[in-house]
């Protein structure tokens, strides 16, 4: 009877460790995709405050349109591809790789302020990383040395080292280009709380479509064709007024 309730024992406290164990990567990637990191996503609206100014872009079903283009014809044939990539490079010890990808990663910016963007997030994240205290062994010292850090690579170590997986890896960043998309244009549009809210709900809806069609793109057929993102992108640096960083 004794050895019985042992072993029970054993084995609740073996069922408690994972499961908290999957609540703190759980709660990591909460944390790495919340609006409140400090990396600045907020500080950048990808060509939508210019959208706006256009008139591409004026009310809530408009607003949905270009995120949702957004999210399937760039981020997920390009950003995720990539994160994907750099997950497996990191899992398999391949730094030469999970470099080669940053930089193209890098190269498919198509204007200065969606480089900028990408790399004052990936520079930010990478000095959070650094002051925490756990060993994310040299992988995170190369990073740290490199001129330019994207935001995928930076969200790609953390990711690893918090033992996330590329499914929930990939959904959180989706989740983390809807909010803040849909925050900037609660300001800008202007949307509602509640109408904001409903769109996100609408919008998380095409996360898996997302994820499904970066695991179907391989790297030699990655890219985007977004002519109005570019171009919005490139003229918010001369906008009269804006809210936004260019």
């Amino acid at each position: 009877m004794a050895d019985i309730q042992a072993i029970h024992t054993a084995t609740n406290t073996k069922v408690m460790q994972n499961t908290l164990s999957g609540a703190l990567q759980l709660n990591r990637l909460l944390q790495l995709c919340s609006v409140g990191l400090p990396v600045g996503g907020f500080s950048f609206s990808q060509g939508l405050e210019y959208a706006i100014e256009l008139g591409w872009v004026k009310n809530v079903t408009s607003t949905g349109d270009w995120i949702e283009t957004n999210l399937i014809e760039s981020i997920a044939t390009t950003d995720l591809v990539v994160l994907a990539e750099q997950i497996q490079a990191l899992a398999a010890n391949d730094f030469d790789r999970f470099n080669e990808l940053n930089q193209l990663i890098m190269a498919c910016r198509e204007s200065a302020e969606l480089r900028l963007a990408d790399l004052a997030m990936g520079k930010a994240l990478i000095r959070l990383l650094n002051q925490q205290d756990l060993d994310f062994g040299e992988v995170l010292d190369k990073t740290s040395d490199w001129d330019e850090v994207s935001f995928i690579s930076a969200f790609a170590l953390a990711c690893h080292y918090w033992h996330i997986q590329s499914d929930a890896a990939l959904a959180g960043f989706c989740w983390t280009f809807i909010e803040n998309q849909v925050a900037a244009a609660t300001k800008l549009v202007p949307l509602g709380q509640t109408q904001a809210q409903n769109l996100m709900f609408s919008l998380s809806e095409k996360t898996q479509t997302a994820i499904e069609t970066a695991y179907q793109t391989g790297l030699d057929e990655m890219g985007s064709s977004l002519p109005r993102v570019a171009m919005a992108s490139a003229w918010h640096e001369t906008q009269y007024t804006r809210l936004f960083r260019s």
